[in-house]
């Protein structure tokens, strides 16, 4: 097991391309320590030449020193949570100053696409579908629950528990499923995903705050439907629900200061390499290269000075 990350650096030479194996857990919060440090610190990742499948990448970035572009998408982090994820981008921008910051919704398909590159992947898995929770269910009473809201027609809302595919990708057949499902009535608490079905006039609109691989074909799934992307805009699905889907407006300040903190404690002081001390502390076992780099404490420092001038810049009024 592991999650799985990959790193796109573009300079006059080209593309050339990293993987980490454990760095998807975090990513959001390493880039937040501005171009100068994330550089040398994704570089420090070993090279790859081939790609791991699209639908197991977990997060990834391309950073292109040239166009001053940074594309990015992940599947979990502050970033990826309704109630911090504004945050999360307003201070990557900071931090990345004169550089568009991108989200990827198609993860590594949509980065694959950038570079020119597609067809080579393997084909799509059987949609796993997410279950459906009950409204006591024990995940509600989580600060940033990991859900999926799906609301149908004029008067049904279910919850679903967001850890495997999206609902949209099950179609019509998502309809069929529901049928009888606990009904909450409504939903104001935050969500990963949401998808708003209005079966009489045949319409879907739905979005997300990670990405999914070729996410952008999903209508292919809804013969004889239109079907809206919403990407992160949580707000359309709340307007299309009448009032049924209602989350919390996230605290900006709030939001933005506890951000900060947690890249502050990430980028704390010196990381040794992990790689290393596996290899002196078992040197008969075989250890693969997917570990991060050492970080020097001229990097952390760094990073930290960079983290807090984004937050003061964004704090100002």
């Amino acid at each position: 097991m592991g999650n799985r990350a990959v790193f796109v650096l573009c300079g006059p030479g080209g593309p050339v391309r990293h993987r980490s194996s454990y760095g998807a857990v975090g990513l959001d919060l390493d880039l937040l320590a501005g171009p100068d440090t994330v550089f040398p610190f994704l570089g420090g990742h070993v090279r790859e030449e081939s790609w791991y499948p699209d639908d197991m990448t977990e997060a990834g970035v391309l950073a292109d020193r040239e166009r001053r572009l940074l594309l990015l998408f992940a599947w979990e982090g502050h970033i990826s949570s309704l109630r911090t994820r504004a945050a999360t981008l307003e201070l990557l921008r900071r931090a990345w100053p004169g550089w568009e910051v991108r989200w990827l919704y198609d993860g590594q398909s949509g980065l694959r696409a950038h570079l020119g590159l597609g067809g080579e992947q393997e084909a799509e898995a059987a949609v796993s579908p997410c279950p459906v929770l009950e409204p006591d269910d024990e995940e509600l009473a989580e600060p940033d629950p990991l859900v999926a809201v799906v609301t149908i027609g004029a008067d049904r809302c279910h919850v679903l528990g967001a850890v495997n595919d999206h609902p949209v990708e099950e179609g019509p057949a998502l309809l069929d499923r529901l049928r009888g499902a606990p009904d909450h009535g409504s939903h104001r608490l935050y969500a990963d995903a949401g998808i708003h079905v209005d079966p009489r006039r045949r319409r879907v609109g739905w979005w997300l705050t990670t990405a999914r691989a070729r996410g952008r074909d999903i209508a292919d799934r809804w013969p004889g439907w239109t079907v809206e992307f919403w990407e992160d805009r949580w707000t359309e699905h709340a307007r299309a629900a009448g009032g049924r889907f209602a989350p919390p407006v996230p605290d900006r300040a709030a939001a933005l200061a506890e951000v900060r903190d947690e890249a502050l404690e990430r980028w704390s002081g010196p990381r040794a390499d992990a790689r290393a001390r596996l290899v002196a502390a078992h040197p008969r076992l075989f250890v693969g290269q997917g570990f991060a780099p050492a970080v020097t404490a001229e990097q952390a420092a760094a990073a930290r000075a960079a983290i807090e001038a984004a937050h003061g810049a964004a704090a100002r009024p």
